[in-house]
């Protein structure tokens, strides 16, 4: 009879099948998306032995996957809200070897959990013989809060030219001049040329800022490392994070970020109000920066009008962070887009590491 639970969080499983979370979270930050009405993940387990792990969707909707005495997932119960404060299970299915086998669904129904309110799911256990006692007492066993989110260390270093340990090998950083970025809305934006819908913008005044590059060569390839629009000529006092007004840092986890998404593999600044013709992407941005030696491409704009500054996003596609550096009066100073080819210090020690970041873009 099973009278404990072991629990612990995470991100959503998708279709990872071990034991344990593949990214866990920490209590704290699981009750912080809760509360945002964000997804997550909980794992109840006994034993060190998986029996449910319970999803969390949008718009009230929970999924709860059960285990068989192999820790593999067995059953899929999908519940939706009903009446005040309940839980209908509208989908019951068996995950077999082959496939999966919806069944009749039964009457299964329960309170809609507040946080930490998992005995609500105990119950359904027996449904794969794991029989719970009338009171079941939670263990929370989830992972430390951490570090939070990327921290803006080493930003002026990733312009600093000399050699480089990467994970590659030994690099050479030199940096590049991207030409200047014409802005005349008064908003700097970053984002793929491709997908310019919901770019990051940052107000900045109307003019011409130069654009430089941090390359990073080694034999026998060059990729961009990082990319800087230079607003004032005024060293950084603080660095942020480019933020949506809707974007929360406190419920990223430890080393994440929101950033700009890649699907192209190339980033670019821009106007906020500059648009681009796909035909001319695809002749003018994609087709030049598919060579080794081009590393950057301007598509101009009319003689007055916002231009476009493109580049190669070091790893290709996935999300990057965008730093904003602030003087010591709060203006911004310098825009920068770390590509992530080489760890800092803060980076060697924190999960992930370099590389493209978690699709917070």
């Amino acid at each position: 009879m099973i009278d404990s639970l072991d629990v612990s969080y995470g991100d959503m499983w998708g279709s990872h099948e071990g034991p344990t979370h593949p990214n866990p979270i920490p209590n704290a930050l699981a009750a912080r998306r809760h509360e945002a009405g964000m997804a997550y993940a909980v794992l109840l387990s006994s034993r060190e032995r998986p029996l449910a792990m319970v999803e969390r969707w949008p718009r009230g909707m929970w999924r709860v996957y059960l285990f068989d005495d192999a820790s593999r997932r067995a059953q899929m119960i999908d519940f939706k809200p009903f009446g005040t404060g309940m839980l209908l299970a509208h989908r019951n299915t068996r995950l077999t070897g082959g496939g999966e086998e919806t069944s009749t669904v039964e009457a299964l129904s329960c309170r809609a959990p507040e946080f930490g309110d998992w005995q609500v799911f105990a119950p359904f256990l027996a449904q794969q013989g794991h029989e719970p006692a009338p009171t079941v007492v939670l263990n929370d066993v989830s992972v430390d809060e951490g570090a939070g989110p990327l921290r803006p260390t080493g930003i002026e270093q990733l312009f600093a030219p000399g050699p480089r340990d990467t994970p590659d090998g030994p690099a050479v950083v030199e940096l590049g001049d991207a030409g200047a970025v014409r802005i005349t809305s008064g908003r700097l934006a970053v984002s793929d040329p491709g997908w310019v819908s919901e770019p990051r913008t940052v107000a900045v005044p109307p003019g011409e800022y130069p654009v430089t590059l941090a390359l990073l060569r080694r034999t026998p390839w060059l990729r961009v490392a990082a990319a800087k629009v230079t607003l004032l000529d005024v060293p950084p006092h603080a660095w942020e994070m480019a933020l949506r007004p809707d974007e929360d840092p406190e419920l990223l986890g430890e080393g994440e970020f929101y950033g700009v998404g890649v699907d192209t593999g190339t980033v670019a600044f821009m106007d906020a109000t500059r648009t681009v013709s796909e035909e001319a992407l695809d002749e003018e941005v994609f087709l030049p920066l598919s060579f080794d030696d081009r590393p950057s491409v301007e598509l101009p704009g009319t003689e007055t009008g916002p231009n476009l500054i493109a580049f190669s996003a070091g790893w290709g596609d996935g999300s990057y962070p965008v730093w904003i550096g602030r003087t010591e009066d709060g203006q911004a100073g310098c825009v920068v887009v770390d590509l992530r080819l080489y760890p800092s210090d803060e980076e060697k020690h924190v999960p992930g590491g370099p590389g493209p970041g978690p699709s917070h873009a």
